[in-house]
């Protein structure tokens, strides 16, 4: 059966015993996404941190804060579909990450997504900031750009039809609402808003790099087309304002009705621009004002929450698409003593801990116990499976295929293990599999980064194994993933192997 017609099917079930007056009773969700944020970047997880960020500190204590929480990927675009879908990316086969104006999006018309969820059993949906999963822009001819040329880069951006309608995006995957950009929204070789499926305002001129701040955390920022309107600086400014916008609205307009909010920061992806108001606020340099920035974006939705009366019925997830950025972290480790993975090996792009263990925090007054952490092993393609048993939506066999069910470990119900395994993969899709305190990486080295040459050299750790064509760590044991133990817990590596090619080979890892 075709997915959106089991989709329709499975929420006139759910509700057939579900009366107007009970659908209000489910909580509103608001998913925080911050872009690159490590785990130690955030205080309430590195005691060692010389950022303060009181609103996500704050945020930890009034809920639950998970020790052991992992992006689906080690890189933004995969990690976002997983989110989106409840499904491990690299069962697409894809590498690496979406830039400019390319696509197509990733997620097919007949894979259900966790607005189309929600949105089907009641929910308004909307999304501001980075979309990032791919996009089908037109050239003049009305033919997807990313077909009508071998072009790349700000070309590929120089032949699109900004007057033609933007497909395959938010607005046909499940939300409602939409206000945001392609990419990364100040990386990229687009630099322009899109509001639902149009681009307001088109890019005209290349982003003139002199006007811009001058650090070494403003690199990575690319000689993209820009519209007149799109200020570098002030990007999570906008994207804030919108998403408070829709706040106030919801609770003027459709009090009775829930809500799912899916804010995505540009922070603190390079470069680290923080708007004007933020810099110079803290002692750690221009990226240190950028977390201290995120943080302010966090509070102000909380304080939203807050003034309209929602913080008691809503769920509010605060996590990261991955670890903290190469250069970022060298060079905040080397300048402010501040180390963006502690006390993790590994950054953004490698399999290590540090690529991907990530801050999860989430509030739920008066469901989840306030103040408590978590250390069991989770990942964010569990945030379907989850909100689907929030709504009463029981997820047909053929979606959120590596989804686990983690409302029994947010309502204090359980300490047992929800996750039989975990799965990770890294943007070259090397895999590893976790289990347990066991962690196998079927391959050598990280995996994404070169530890062998430049900078990352002098991070480089001896290894214990040299021989060996894949690793296995005890994170109980040795969290700094120091000393490869694959030759001498042979046994360990067929079982954990063999799982893993179980899993790739079925398609799923959930039941």
């Amino acid at each position: 059966m075709n997915m959106k017609m089991y989709l329709l099917l499975a929420s006139c079930w759910c509700w057939v015993g579900v009366s107007v007056a009970e659908a209000t009773d489910l909580p509103n969700v608001v998913l925080i996404y911050a872009d690159d944020l490590g785990y130690g970047d955030v205080g309430c997880y590195n005691p060692e941190s010389h950022v303060e960020t009181p609103h996500m500190d704050l945020l930890a204590s009034q809920g639950m804060r998970f020790t052991d929480a992992h992006s689906p990927s080690t890189v933004c675009t995969p990690s976002r579909y997983g989110v989106m879908t409840g499904r491990m990316p690299f069962r697409l086969d894809y590498r690496g990450v979406f830039t400019g104006v390319e696509g197509p999006c990733l997620i097919s018309q007949q894979r259900l997504t966790l607005p189309e969820m929600l949105r089907d059993q009641g929910y308004t949906t909307a999304m501001f900031g980075k979309w990032h999963i791919g996009l089908t822009f037109s050239d003049p001819q009305g033919r997807p750009v990313y077909e009508a040329s071998q072009k790349r880069g700000v070309e590929l951006v120089r032949l699109t039809d900004f007057s033609r309608p933007v497909q395959d995006g938010p607005l046909q995957h499940g939300f409602e609402h939409f206000f945001g950009t392609a990419c990364c929204p100040t990386t990229d070789w687009l630099y322009a808003w899109i509001d639902g499926d149009h681009v307001p305002v088109p890019p005209t001129k290349i982003r003139e790099r002199d006007k811009l701040p001058k650090h070494v955390y403003g690199r990575d920022c690319r000689p993209g087309l820009i519209a007149p309107d799109f200020d570098l600086e002030t990007v999570d400014q906008v994207i804030l304002e919108k998403s408070l916008k829709f706040l106030r609205q919801q609770a003027r307009n459709r009090p009775d009705q829930p809500f799912f909010l899916f804010h995505s920061t540009q922070a603190v992806h390079l470069p680290s621009f923080a708007a004007p108001p933020f810099q110079g606020q803290t002692d750690a340099g221009p990226h240190g004002d950028f977390i201290h920035q995120l943080d302010h974006v966090v509070g102000a939705l909380m304080q939203e929450l807050d003034e309209l009366q929602l913080s008691d019925d809503t769920v509010v997830i605060v996590t990261s698409d991955n670890g903290p950025e190469v250069l970022t972290a060298l060079n905040m480790r080397e300048d402010h003593q501040h180390d963006g993975a502690r006390p993790w090996r590994g950054l953004k792009r490698d399999q290590w801990e540090g690529g991907h263990r990530v801050p999860f925090i989430v509030r739920w007054p008066d469901r989840v116990p306030a103040g408590t952490v978590s250390h069991q092993t989770i990942c964010q393609t569990d945030l379907m499976h989850t909100c689907a048993a929030i709504v009463g939506f029981e997820l047909p066999h053929d979606c959120a295929e590596d989804s686990f069910n983690l409302l029994p470990i947010w309502l204090g119900e359980t300490d047992q293990p929800v996750r039989p395994y975990t799965l990770h993969q890294t943007i070259r899709l090397a895999l590893a599999i976790r289990r347990g305190p066991w962690k196998y990486l079927d391959h050598p080295g990280s995996g994404g980064n070169n530890y062998e040459k430049g900078p990352l050299q002098k991070w480089a750790l001896a290894d214990t194994a040299p021989q060996a064509s894949g690793q296995l760590y005890n994170l109980e044991t040795d969290p700094g993933e120091t000393t490869n133990l694959v030759e001498r817990h042979p046994e360990v590596v067929l079982e954990l192997k063999a799982l893993l090619e179980q899993t790739k080979h079925s398609g799923r890892s959930r039941s």
